[in-house]
């Protein structure tokens, strides 16, 4: 008789975004899996415990850096949080602004997703078109922040600065003749709102373009339907949020459920998935994308009508404008006291979250009366994810982890921390 025994391999570094920083273990009988083991850690950056040696406001860029494909939505909760220990509460055009760039981040986020999905499973087209339209947001990044990804946008009491009256221009140069800098330009003529209302227009055309490639094309209905499938009860024991969450047909969205910011004035619809497969999570993330524009196009109409304050005035918590703190000895004081200690937040805890692109991104913080929290814990939706692999991949063949990966929207740097 000969010997039948199970194998045991190492799998990956594979996702553009796990980049050789998921070890999986997997055990294999033939080319069937029989156990899946990830190994986590190999991005081990320790932000949780550097948080509670800075001040809170050092601590904001180091949220880009969780989930470095959602950065402004990191930032939204950890903000979020130390507002609700200081009991303020931001100026209405900053939640305004808040929104309509978390919407922008969930649009880069899926877009990432998308075209990475589609390249592990062999859809090369979908990665050249989605990065396409991720140059377009991620110009709307640097025209407000002066950064195409770490933003440090929001801050305690609202955002950093309100929104450009002009948006950057291509230039002539060895890479672009005249002619095409001036087609490049066209819609770059007016404020940044323009632009981004230029965009919203255009962008259901280019999501039809990607369900063209996709939705029905049996190759990709092959990889993915069946795969990982997972039950609303399961999903719900398992910690699942998010897209996986919803994909199992569980209608689970804070946007709605606990609104925040100013959700609750937003019109738009929660994508549910039916049979909890790998194809209905990316139905769910396709239809989020047309829900994210509209909240987009609204959060546009309102800030174009209404201008004001997108900062709360006590100089204890904002730094003073420029021109104030370079002519005014107050002024000064206040920038130099806030940048070098920060301020003192009142003694309690706070547990906030958002509707992050990959699902509950929560952030728990004990102050305890100091200038740098007492403690920190980020509640990373991929975790729970991530944990759910061994279950969702037993019994699929090789082939299908790369799926199961995909599907699940997996970012290494929430996970490890």
């Amino acid at each position: 008789m000969p010997e039948i025994r199970n194998y045991t391999l190492n799998f990956g570094p594979q996702h553009p975004a796990a980049h050789g920083v998921l070890r999986l273990v997997l055990e294999l009988d033939g080319e069937v899996i029989e156990r899946a083991d990830p190994h986590i850690g190999l991005l081990h950056r320790a932000t949780e415990k550097l948080a509670e040696n800075k001040p809170f406001n050092q601590s904001i860029p180091y949220m880009d850096r969780l989930d470095y494909v959602s950065m402004m939505c990191n930032e939204h909760a950890y903000v979020m949080a130390i507002e609700k220990l200081l009991g303020i509460e931001p100026p209405i055009r900053a939640q305004y602004i808040r929104v309509m760039y978390d919407e922008i981040t969930r649009i880069l986020n899926h877009l990432l997703w998308l075209g990475t999905h589609g390249l592990d499973i062999g859809a090369m087209t979908m990665f050249l078109y989605t990065f396409r339209e991720r140059e377009d947001l991620i110009d709307c990044y640097e025209a407000a922040t002066g950064a195409r990804m770490h933003a440090a946008y929001y801050r305690p009491g609202g955002v950093y600065r309100d929104l450009p009256d002009r948006m950057p221009h291509y230039e002539k140069s060895k890479w672009h003749k005249e002619s095409e800098v001036k087609h490049l330009n066209e819609n770059r003529q007016g404020s940044l709102l323009d632009f981004i209302e230029d965009f919203t227009k255009r962008f259901p055309t280019y999501v039809d373009e990607y369900e063209t490639l996709l939705t029905e094309n049996r190759i990709w209905k092959q990889r993915t339907v069946g795969i990982g499938v997972v039950s609303p009860e399961r999903a719900l024991n398992l910690g699942f949020s998010g897209p996986m969450l919803r994909g199992s047909g569980i209608e689970w969205d804070l946007r709605k459920k606990q609104p925040y910011e100013v959700y609750d004035k937003m019109d738009f619809d929660i994508p549910v998935g039916v049979t909890g497969d790998s194809y209905d999570r990316y139905l769910v993330r396709m239809e989020e994308f047309r829900q994210s524009n509209r909240i987009i196009k609204q959060c546009v109409d309102w800030l174009r009508e209404n201008p004001g304050p997108v900062m709360v005035a006590d100089h204890k918590i904002a730094p003073p404008q420029r021109e104030t703190m370079k002519a005014d000895m107050e002024g000064m004081i206040h920038h130099f006291k806030l940048f070098s200690e920060g301020y003192c937040v009142p003694e309690g805890e706070v547990y906030q979250a958002v509707e992050h692109p990959k699902g509950e991104f929560g952030i728990y913080l004990i102050s305890d009366g100091a200038n740098k929290p007492y403690r920190l814990k980020i509640r990373a939706p991929g975790f729970a994810h991530l944990a759910a692999m061994d279950e969702m991949a037993k019994g699929h063949m090789i082939s299908d982890v790369v799926a199961i990966i995909g599907t699940q929207d997996i970012v290494f740097g929430e996970i490890d921390r």
